[in-house]
Order: structure tokens, then sequence, then C-alpha cells
């Protein structure tokens, strides 16, 4: 049976499953099907299996340009579908984390790849509450917009910074260390991974290092806000996160190292990543800002094609309002700056975006709409070549 039916096969039995459980939750003496943070399935303290499921249903348009509101393309699509397996086995120390994804996007396929089903297959093993290691294919510590799951957005899509310099899933090692300093928290983060991005065939010698430090300097946000857009706890005091990523890519192979197209040649380049959030009461300020270089991105064919690394800087900024009524409003702007070395094969690009979410079950089941305008080389006026107008709504059902 192919994948992607195996895989739908076993969330209708997990559903049908969940029925009946949640008159009576105890299946036998040794074990139970709870329905609450999804279906978990659990057996005393030595098996747990946590299983939840998410898709994104939208629609969008994009005009033909900044002064011409004609149609150009219409993004009507399932934007991700993804099932969800986590829990532990022997002993709540030895945890696993699995991520499976079905789309059409999710699988890498709009760029005409190989299909990538495995979005994260992870082993943990928890030392001690502060510390905790990894070994498998999982995201890399980079900018915290990456980093917060899809699901858990104010837009529908991440920043075009995001989309042009961040770090993505990779296969390694991963370490995770908190350490209390008073109300205070320090966060550290580091990862020892292939650089060449998720499912990718083995062959390619060099490695990828990634090193990130946060400071929490007034505590810890309510349910981990700091990895969740929006203010949706209303948090009574402010709350503040600041992070610092570095990470190099040794002999990368693809444009972006762990995305892209793949370059003619290997290249090593370096991105350095700030990031901060502020949350109180409802409101919601965060930023991103990116740098990335490389000594020598540009690789030529025989034919004379160019794929280059794309160094250049990057930001990005949100402010954000949630109201108790469960709607809230949310703006945003973006920038790409290339590189000098890039520039005549990168252009310069900035995002203006405006959105609103109706929240019905926090992130998990929400309304998303937003309206955003894109214009090029710095130039605001519509008629310049390049620029256009967005308009998206997404639906986000999961468990």
């Amino acid at each position: 049976m192919p994948l992607i039916p195996r895989a739908l096969v076993l969330l209708s039995l997990a559903l049908v499953m969940a029925v009946p459980a949640a008159a009576q939750t105890e299946l036998d003496e040794r074990a139970q099907i709870e329905v609450q943070d999804g279906i978990t399935i659990r057996k005393d303290s030595v098996f747990l299996l946590n299983l939840r499921f998410r898709m994104q249903n939208r629609f969008g348009l994009t005009s033909v340009a900044g002064d011409d509101l004609e149609v150009a393309t219409v993004d009507a699509r399932v934007r991700r579908l993804r099932l969800r397996l986590d829990g532990y086995v022997l002993r709540d120390r030895l945890r696993y984390y699995i991520q499976l994804n079905f789309s059409h996007s999710d699988l890498d396929l709009d760029a005409g790849g190989v299909a990538k089903p495995i979005r994260d297959a992870m082993v943990y093993y928890h030392v001690n509450e502060r510390f905790y290691f990894g070994f498998g294919q999982s995201k890399l510590p980079g900018n915290r917009q990456r980093v917060v799951s899809s699901g858990n957005l104010q837009f529908p899509e991440r920043s075009i910074a995001n989309g042009a310099y961040t770090l993505d899933r990779d296969f390694g090692l991963f370490t995770y260390w908190t350490l209390p300093v008073g109300p205070q928290q320090v966060q550290v983060k580091a990862a020892l991974s292939t650089g060449d991005g998720r499912s990718a065939t083995p062959g390619n010698s060099g490695l990828s290092y990634t090193g990130r430090v946060e400071w929490l300097p007034m505590g810890a946000f309510a349910n981990s806000g700091d990895y969740s857009e929006g203010d949706l706890e209303m948090e009574p005091k402010p709350k503040l996160a600041i992070g610092v990523s570095a990470h190099h890519n040794d002999r990368a192979h693809r444009t972006g190292g762990q995305l892209g197209a793949e370059l003619y040649a290997h290249r090593s380049f370096s991105t350095l990543i700030a990031d901060w959030v502020l949350k109180y009461r409802g409101w919601a300020l965060s930023g991103e800002f990116f740098e990335r270089r490389s000594d020598d991105p540009i690789t030529t064919d025989a034919a004379g094609d160019v794929r280059f690394v794309r160094t250049g800087q990057g930001a990005n900024i949100q402010l954000s309002r949630y109201w108790r009524s469960r709607y809230e409003l949310a703006m945003r702007y973006s920038l790409v700056h290339p590189a000098a070395d890039t520039r005549m094969y990168d252009r310069a690009t900035e995002d203006l975006w405006l959105g609103a979410t109706r929240y019905l079950n926090g992130h998990r089941i929400k309304l998303q709409g937003y309206v955003g305008y894109r214009y090029r080389d710095g130039t605001l006026w519509p008629d310049h070549a390049g620029n256009a107008w967005t308009a998206m709504v997404q639906v986000e059902f999961g468990i």
C-alpha cells in the first residue's frame, strides 16, 4: 500500500477508536485511550503515544501588478496536511517525535523534486528537567519564526526574510539546555548536522554547525508562548525573549543549505540571526534580523547557467493585538536585501501585510485572512515592475 493511503488509514482508525474512548477511556487493566490534547494511548508508565493531525486549506489571489488588480494567479489548495506522533517508550526520559506530511507543497513537489513525506523523526533522551539531547531529523535552532510550528503562526505563511535566509530541518545530533538564573531563564541549543536538509541523499562530506542562545529576562512565557505567535495567553506581566543563532554550512550543495535548488558546485556560507518577542496583555511585538555571507556564492554550469547562495540581509517585524473575544489584528513588514555579489540575480523585495484571525480553539482551529502588498527595489509606487497585491483566507483545523 502506498505511503500516503497507509497513513490516512492509520489516521482514520485512530479517529474511530476515539469515539468509544470518549465514553469509556479504560480499555483494559493495562492500556487507556484518552481524548484531550490529541488522542493518547497510554500503558502504565512504559509507553505513551499521542496522535494529532492538522490541515490548512486556503484560497488566495495575486494581482498582475501593483496598478493592475486583474488576477494573475490563484492559490487554492491544501497547503499543509500533517500527522504527528509523539510520546515515550520504556520510560518518560526516552521520547520520540515523528511528523509526516501529505500535501503537494509539504512533499517538496512544487518545484518538481522528489517526494519527502518525513518532516521530523527524532529520538530524545532527557537527562533531567533542564538538559536533553536528540538524534534524527528536526528543525535546526534557527530564527524564532521558523521554529514556531506553522500551526501557531499569525499569518498563513512565514515572512519573505524567513524564506530567503532561514535554516531548516536537517539530520544530526541536537542538544538543549535550560539554565534558570533567579527569575530569569537562559536556554542554550546546538546542532551538528549534515547541512543538506531533510531526507537528503548521503554523500556530501561537509557538515553544518549551529548554535543558539536565548535569554528570557522576565521569566518563562505562559504555555511556552515565546514559540507561539500572538499573545493568546494575555500575559499579565511583560514577557521578553531575545535569541541569537549562528550557523555555518561547510560545502553546501543547495542554494539555501537545507533548502533550494542544487548548486552546480559546493559552496560554504555562514548565517547570523537575531530575534526577539515581547508580549503583554494581548499585545505582541516581534522582530528578526538575518545576515548570510559566502566568499564565493555564484556557481555556473557548462552552458553558463547560474545558481547561487542567497547572500544578503533580511528583516521581519510583526505587531498584533489579541482580544478576549478571540479576535486578533496583526501587521507585518518584511525585507530581503541581496548582497552586492548576488544583486544582479536576486532583487530587493519588501512586504506589507495586514491580517485578521478568528480563533475558535486557540491555534488548533482558526480562520485567517490577510491583504498584502509586495514591492521591489525599494519602489513603493504601484506601477513599478514586479509590484503586486495579494489577498488570502485560510482555515486551520486540527487536534
